[in-house]
């Protein structure tokens, strides 16, 4: 099928992206749980960009190019080499048609709470859609055993409930296309990993300080072979306790977590400003 993105007309259009890949499982069952909401894109990274944050990448050493893509149930998709912010920048650009009225980040596999926010490329992209003027949905899911020293990700993610993480965003987003907010904001949502008739209920959140489990060490492995370099092992920490009334808190106990994201603000600067002294003393 000869795909045009110009072609639909008037319907919601939803941008669907992810930083874990075009071929992530996540991403498909999100794209298709939203496909009756409006007219239904996905644009995302050709190859995993976990961590990317909002970045846009290098795209001034290198040319970012686009390709096909297929989504089971979904008209258009496309893969996109760069991050998920890039693929949000060129939907606002006009890349894939008119623009869009909702940008969905997900589903990643693994929280988006606590300081991993400042790093999710899934909220990274709910980010972009803002500071365009769009909207932006991030929807992530809990990953039972994330963090098991010498389990690998497939092994991690053969119990996933996708279905629960996707009929969650697409209640979201459609309460959200129904009522669209008059400001761009940005919505945060983290899912517990179970059937969806096992979840708790949800809550309003904060972000919190901690994810429920973090990295607490890293150290150089010498590569053999390779005289001079060294892979990188780094090691987890146990689980800890957080506030309930915090993101990572309402999914460790059972709920579905719901966080506004707010815009960086400017603090005041404080009284003894050592910046501002060394700019004195440089500048006068």
């Amino acid at each position: 099928m000869t795909k045009d993105p110009l072609a639909t007309v008037g319907a919601v259009r939803i941008l669907v992206t992810n930083d874990d890949g075009i071929d992530s499982v996540g991403l498909h069952e999100l794209a298709r749980a939203l496909v009756d909401l409006g007219d239904v894109t996905v644009a995302a990274p050709d190859s995993e960009y976990s961590g990317a944050g909002a970045s846009l990448g290098p795209m001034h050493l290198r040319r970012p190019e686009v390709h096909d893509a297929h989504v089971d149930g979904v008209e258009q998709a496309w893969s996109v080499s760069g991050p998920p912010g890039l693929c949000v920048i060129y939907g606002r650009l006009g890349l894939f048609g008119d623009p869009f009225d909702l940008v969905v980040a997900g589903i990643n596999p693994g929280m988006n709470v606590g300081r991993s926010v400042y790093h999710s490329g899934t909220v990274g992209a709910a980010l972009t859609a803002r500071n365009g003027g769009v909207t932006g949905i991030a929807v992530s899911q809990a990953v039972t055993g994330w963090g098991v020293e010498g389990q690998g990700a497939d092994e991690v993610l053969v119990d996933q409930h996708w279905s629960t993480a996707a009929t969650v965003g697409r209640a979201v987003a459609a309460a959200v296309v129904a009522d669209m907010p008059e400001t761009a904001s940005v919505v945060n949502v983290n899912v517990p990993n179970v059937p969806l008739g096992e979840v708790a209920g949800w809550r309003h959140t904060v972000t919190g300080s901690a994810p429920p489990r973090s990295l607490t060490t890293a150290e150089l492995v010498p590569k053999e072979g390779h005289v001079g370099s060294y892979e990188v092992r780094m090691h987890w920490g146990e689980p800890g306790d957080l506030p309930g009334d915090s993101d990572g808190g309402a999914v460790m106990a059972g709920h579905v977590s719901l966080t506004w994201l707010n815009r960086l603000h400017d603090d005041a600067p404080p009284d003894d400003d050592p910046a501002a002294a060394g700019l004195a003393d440089l500048l006068g």
